[in-house]
C-alpha cells in the first residue's frame, strides 16, 4: 500500500534523525558559544562603528562624508568596483565554461591560477606591480618614455584589486556548471542553435543564481581591498585613496574630528558589506525557494516494481 510505504519512509527518516541528533545540552552549549562568537567579535565592533561615527550628531557625520577628500576616495572606490567586477565576471563566465564543459590541455593549470590570489598576499600582489611597472621596474623605463603613469595612479589601483578579485565569480560557477552537465547544450546544439543562442538561452539561465552570488561577492571584496592597493596607490590624498585608504589615514589622524570622520567614511563602507551581506541572504532563500517548489512540482514517484506483480483483480 502506498500509505504503509510512506509511513515505513517517515519512520525510517526520524529513525535516523534521532541517531544523528545531538542531546539538548549539547545542542543549547553549541547555539550559544556560537552566539556569543558573534556577539562578541561581529555584532559589538559593527555597533561600536556606528557608535563612534554619530557621537558627534548626524551634521558632523554628514559633514565627514562630503568632504572633498572623502568623496574623492568614495567616488574611486565605485569607479574600481565598477571597472574590475564587469571584467571578472566576463573571466569567470569564459573560465567556468571552458573548465566544466570541455576537456582540454591545461586545464589543471588553469584551476590552480584560478586559485592563486587566494595562497598570495595581497601585500606581495602589489609590490607585483611595482616591480613590473614602477620607475625602476620592468616596464618603467618604457612608460616613462611614453608618458604612460600606472603606478601610483588609477590604473594600478584596478589592477591590483582586478588580480584579488579574480578568482571570485570563477570560483562560483565552476561547481554549479559541473552539476548542471552539459547535455542540454549538447540538445540544442543537435536542434540546430548557435554556441551562443546556447549560452545565452541555455547556459546562462541555468546559472544565473551563482553568477550573481560569485558578482556579490567579488564587489564586496573589490570596495574594501587594503593591502594590494595600498601598496600601488601611493595614498595620495584626493586622487589614489580609496574608502579604506581614507579611513586609515583619517584614523592615524590626531585630532577627533578626523577620527569622526574615519567612523562615518568606515560605516559608510559597513553600510555597503550590509547591503552585499543582504543580497547574498537573498539569493540564497530564493535559490532554496525555487529549488523547494521544484521538489513540489515534481510528479510523485512511480509504483515500486514488486507491486507490478500483483495478480490483476477479475
Amino acid at each position: 500500500m502506498p500509505s504503509s510505504a510512506k509511513q515505513l519512509r517517515s519512520s525510517t527518516h526520524q529513525k535516523s534523525q534521532a541517531g544523528s541528533e545531538e542531546s539538548p545540552l549539547a545542542r543549547s552549549l553549541l547555539i550559544g558559544v556560537a552566539l556569543l562568537f558573534s556577539l562578541l567579535f561581529l555584532l559589538l565592533p559593527l555597533v561600536n562603528v556606528f557608535a563612534q561615527a554619530l557621537a558627534r550628531g548626524w551634521k558632523l557625520y554628514w559633514d565627514s562624508l562630503i568632504d572633498p577628500d572623502s568623496r574623492s576616495a568614495i567616488r574611486l572606490t565605485l569607479l574600481v568596483a565598477g571597472i574590475s567586477v564587469p571584467l571578472n565576471t566576463l573571466f569567470g563566465l569564459a573560465a567556468a565554461w571552458a573548465i566544466a564543459k570541455f576537456q582540454f590541455k591545461g586545464k589543471t593549470l588553469l584551476t590552480a591560477l584560478i586559485d592563486l590570489p587566494f595562497a598570495v598576499s595581497p601585500v606581495v600582489v602589489g609590490l607585483m606591480f611595482v616591480t613590473l611597472f614602477g620607475m625602476q621596474g620592468f616596464f618603467g623605463h618604457w612608460l616613462e618614455e611614453h608618458d604612460i603613469k600606472i603606478i601610483f595612479a588609477t590604473p594600478s589601483i584596478v589592477l591590483a584589486t582586478v588580480f584579488i578579485t579574480f578568482p571570485f565569480v570563477a570560483r562560483e560557477l565552476i561547481p554549479v556548471m559541473q552539476a548542471t552537465g552539459s547535455e542540454q547544450e549538447q540538445a540544442a546544439l543537435t536542434l540546430g542553435a548557435s554556441g551562443w543562442k546556447t549560452f545565452w538561452h541555455v547556459t546562462l539561465p541555468s546559472v544565473k543564481w551563482g553568477l550573481l552570488y560569485g558578482v556579490i561577492l567579488c564587489n564586496a571584496r573589490a570596495m574594501g581591498e587594503f593591502g594590494a592597493v595600498s601598496v600601488v596607490s601611493g595614498h595620495i590624498t584626493g586622487e589614489t585613496d580609496t574608502m579604506p585608504l581614507r579611513v586609515e589615514k583619517l584614523h592615524q589622524s590626531a585630532t577627533a574630528a578626523s577620527g569622526t570622520a574615519a567612523f562615518a567614511v568606515a560605516s559608510l563602507l559597513a553600510l555597503l558589506a550590509l547591503l552585499t551581506l543582504a543580497l547574498k541572504t537573498f539569493l540564497e532563500w530564493k535559490q532554496q525557494r525555487n529549488y523547494e517548489l521544484a521538489q513540489r512540482a515534481a510528479p510523485e514517484p512511480i509504483a515500486r516494481p514488486d507491486r507490478l506483480k500483483e495478480p490483476i483483480a477479475g
